[in-house]
C-alpha cells in the first residue's frame, strides 16, 4: 500500500497530515450546510453523516472525536429557535453515537441562516488508511447509496407550489414524491462506516464520497488523483424510484442522468478489484440491508471519467413493497 509521508489535502476528501509522532497521521476534514428536509432531528444526523462521509471514503472507521459548527438563525422566533435547535444537536449526536464517536467541542453563532455541520479528526497509523490513487485497469466502480436525492428533496418541496408541482404531476402521485423524500432522507442519514470496514476487506483500490458535485464531478476528482493512467468509464445510474423521470421532466435545471446533479451525504464510489466487487455488494446487503452496484469500470486512459450516451437507470428500490421503504 502507498503510504503517504507527506501532508496530502487539496482534492482529497479528508487532509492527511503525518504526525510528529512516529507512524501515525491526524487525519481530519469539514463540512457544513443549510437545512434541506423540514425535520430538524433528521437535518442534523444528515450533517453529522455528511461530516463522518469524507473521514470514510479515505478508509478511515473510527473518528477520534467532532466538533459541531452551529449557526442558529436570527431569523427564527425565539420559540422555533427553542424548538428547532435542541432536535437538531440531538439528531447530530445520535449519528455521531451510531458511529461510535462523540462531539466535544465547537461553535456556536448567531446570523441570518441556520447552519449546522463540524469537523472529525482521526488519529491513524497508515494500515488503517486508504489512499484514493491506486486504480489499476480492469478495477470496477462501486456505489453504495442511490443517487437523487437533491431531485427527490426539490420535488417534496413543489407539493407546496402549484406552478412547479404542475410541471411533474403527470409523472408522478404525491404518494411517489413522498415516498421519495422518506428514502432520500433515510439514505442522507445512513452512515458509510460498514462501506469503508468493508473495502479494507475487499482490497479496495480508493474511494470518494459523492455529493455536492454530482457522480460525474467526483469520478473525475478521484480520476485526476489516480497514480496509473485510467480512466472511469459510468454505464449505470442507479437512482431512487421515479426520481429519474421527475429530472427528465424538469428539461435541463438536474442533470441527473448526466451525473452532475448534485447530491447530499450520498455513497461511496469504490474502485476495487474486479474479482472483488460482488462480493462487496452482496457483503454489505447482507450487513446493513441495502444495496451496492457496479456501476462502472476502469481502463487505460488519461485520468479522466464519464458517463456513457445512454447509460442503464436502475430504478432503486426495483418493486415497492407494501409499508416498506427500501
Amino acid at each position: 500500500m502507498h503510504i503517504p509521508q507527506t501532508k496530502i489535502g487539496i482534492g482529497m476528501d479528508s487532509c492527511v497530515t503525518p504526525l510528529r509522532h512516529a507512524g501515525l497521521s491526524l487525519v481530519q476534514t469539514t463540512d457544513f450546510f443549510y437545512p434541506l428536509v423540514d425535520d430538524p432531528y433528521m437535518q442534523g444526523k444528515i450533517a453529522c453523516a455528511n461530516v463522518l462521509s469524507d473521514l470514510y471514503a479515505m478508509g478511515v472507521t473510527e473518528c477520534d472525536n467532532m466538533l459541531m459548527l452551529l449557526g442558529v438563525s436570527t431569523k427564527m422566533s425565539e420559540k422555533e429557535r427553542d424548538v428547532v435547535v435542541p432536535l437538531m444537536l440531538r439528531g447530530f449526536r445520535d449519528a455521531a453515537a451510531e458511529a461510535n464517536t462523540s462531539v466535544n467541542g465547537g461553535q456556536t453563532v448567531m446570523n441570518p441562516w441556520c447552519t449546522i455541520g463540524g469537523v472529525a479528526s482521526s488519529i491513524c497509523q497508515s494500515s488503517e488508511l486508504i489512499v484514493p490513487d491506486g486504480a489499476v485497469v480492469g478495477d470496477v466502480l462501486v456505489l453504495t447509496k442511490p443517487l437523487g436525492t437533491q431531485v427527490a428533496v426539490n420535488a417534496h418541496q413543489w407539493l407546496d407550489q402549484p406552478e412547479r408541482w404542475n410541471k411533474i404531476k403527470l409523472i408522478v402521485s404525491e404518494e411517489d414524491v413522498r415516498k421519495a423524500y422518506y428514502r432520500a432522507m433515510n439514505s442522507m442519514a445512513r452512515l458509510n462506516k460498514k462501506a469503508a470496514e468493508l473495502m479494507h476487506k475487499y482490497n479496495a483500490h480508493g474511494a470518494t464520497d459523492v455529493t455536492g458535485f454530482g457522480l460525474l464531478g467526483h469520478a473525475q476528482n478521484l480520476a485526476k488523483n489516480q497514480r496509473n493512467e485510467v480512466s472511469f468509464i459510468i454505464h449505470n445510474l442507479p437512482i431512487i424510484a421515479k426520481m429519474a423521470s421527475v429530472a427528465k421532466a424538469c428539461g435541463n435545471m438536474f442533470h441527473l442522468l448526466q451525473g452532475s446533479s448534485a447530491e447530499t451525504s450520498g455513497g461511496l464510489l469504490i474502485c476495487l478489484p474486479r474479482e472483488q466487487a460482488a462480493a462487496y455488494c452482496k457483503d454489505i446487503e447482507k450487513q446493513e440491508g441495502y444495496q451496492a452496484w457496479i456501476i462502472g469500470i476502469v481502463e487505460k486512459g488519461n485520468r479522466t471519467a464519464r458517463i456513457i450516451d445512454k447509460p442503464r437507470v436502475i430504478e432503486v428500490p426495483a418493486k415497492e413493497k407494501e409499508g416498506e421503504l427500501w
